[in-house]
């Protein structure tokens, strides 16, 4: 029987069209944020700390977004980890929306941010003065699901 020889210019070019193929399908999956699920405007926030309006923030977000929350434990390997501050007014309106720590695949800062400023407004955060700054992690994996860490359900170790 005969094999033919290996030629790793080719193997190298199947691997860089499956890398470029990934790379597109993230792009296009990442390109625009989710339409948010209609929401009625939240009352005014019980929150005396800015730790207890995190974790209203974020439930807020989670009702906005039902269909892109990742439910239980997220998987081993994440597409994008980011932390991003978002800074919400005395009326709950998104003032502005920074990335601390932006996720290797650039894509989704945007998509994270596109989110943040559909689902406003956020409760009012009465109790803490003309504005708050939300600081969350978004833990996003590869089907365009998240968490946040501050409703985070764990991750998986494999």
């Amino acid at each position: 029987m005969f094999f033919s020889p290996v030629r790793p210019h080719l193997l190298l070019a199947g691997f860089a069209a499956l890398v470029v193929s990934a790379s597109a399908l993230a792009q296009a999956q990442f390109a625009k944020a989710p339409e948010p699920k209609a929401h009625a405007m939240p009352g005014a926030s019980v929150a005396a700390t800015d730790v207890v309006y995190r974790k209203e923030a974020a439930k807020h977000l989670y009702n906005v977004y039902p269909q892109q929350i990742h439910k239980g434990k997220l998987p081993p390997m994440l597409v994008g980890v980011a932390i991003i501050n978002t800074t919400i007014d005395a009326s709950g309106q998104v003032v502005a929306v920074d990335v601390m720590r932006p996720p290797a695949m650039k894509e989704i800062s945007p998509w994270i941010e596109g989110m943040i400023r559909a689902a406003a407004p956020y409760p009012a955060p009465a109790k803490l003065g003309q504005t708050v700054t939300w600081r969350e992690i978004f833990l996003v994996d590869s089907s365009g699901k998240f968490q946040v860490d501050a409703l985070t359900e764990g991750q998986r170790s494999k």
